[in-house]
């Protein structure tokens, strides 16, 4: 697993999630440890790596 720090699109803290390091892709929907409003959150890995990230406000 990889912790990987981002800042809520919301409310602009500096908050973490935890992606699994063996898949090549993630796409889902996290809350805000924060101020919890949904996040949608798209990553790409290679090689236990994050290469991609994009974490935006849930439509």
């Amino acid at each position: 697993m990889i912790e990987y720090f981002f800042t809520c699109p919301y409310c602009w803290q500096r908050i973490s999630v935890l992606l699994d390091a063996g898949l090549p892709r993630f796409e889902g929907i996290e809350d805000c440890e924060v101020c919890c409003n949904p996040i949608e959150i798209r990553a790409e890995m290679d090689n236990g790596v994050v290469v991609l990230f994009r974490a935006t406000k849930a439509q």
